[in-house]
């Protein structure tokens, strides 16, 4: 899956399924937690401290994020 960094996304807890994900970096839980306080995830990473030269990394770790429906895109989007 590519993912759009450009793109706004949320959490997308399921109280379905109640399912776990453990983040590995507290940057990523960064990252995602502030995934919906900013207008991509470009943004939210470059918030978290995330610089542009690990970008392609923190893309990687959302994509599958989303995948696993973790995250989706925002209400906006």
């Amino acid at each position: 899956m590519t993912f759009d960094l450009e793109r706004k996304w949320q959490l997308a807890y399921d109280f379905g399924t109640r399912r776990l994900t453990f983040l590995k970096t507290r940057v990523l839980h960064d990252v995602v937690v502030g995934l919906g306080n900013h207008a991509s995830a470009r943004e939210a990473c470059l918030a978290a401290g995330v610089d542009e030269a690990e970008l392609p990394r923190y893309a990687h770790a959302l994509a599958s994020l989303a995948e696993s429906g973790m995250i989706r895109p925002g209400a906006d989007c």
